[in-house]
């Protein structure tokens, strides 16, 4: 019973010690409204490893809070070029504790891919969420 359970703990130590894989995940958009809205949050599941994608027509906003000890990178992709130059992707810091972001409207012929999705990553999720809301 004692090799059993030394045998289940190391499986387990070895489980935790691997990286969940890195994915890209598409968030969903939600339309803003004169009368207003009570905008519907992604925080459960958020993996720093992961991709965000979201369907961009240029007048995009993400909407990050933080309420976890530290602060988070938020570095949105630009796919583009100009003259042939590489356009430097945008980074966002959401403070720690109380970070409260709106960033956008995300211009489509700066941050769009060929699939008109805007690509964001994340350094932290520790009490992140996101909302993403169209004006």
């Amino acid at each position: 019973m004692n090799k059993m359970k030394m045998l289940l703990a190391a499986v387990v130590a070895v489980a935790m010690a691997i990286p969940a894989a890195a994915s890209e995940v598409r968030l969903s958009v939600e339309q803003s409204l004169k009368s207003g809205l009570a905008a519907t949050y992604t925080s459960s599941g958020l993996l720093a490893a992961n991709t965000y994608k979201v369907r961009n027509d240029g007048k995009v906003f993400l909407h990050f809070k933080k309420t976890g000890a530290g602060d988070c990178t938020v570095t949105i992709t630009t796919p583009g070029t100009s003259q042939g130059l590489a356009i430097a992707d945008q980074t966002v810091t959401v403070a720690a504790t109380t970070g409260d972001k709106f960033v956008g409207p995300l211009p489509a012929s700066l941050f769009n891919d060929a699939s008109s999705d805007v690509s964001f990553s994340i350094s932290d999720t520790v009490g992140l969420s996101i909302a993403v809301i169209r004006l």
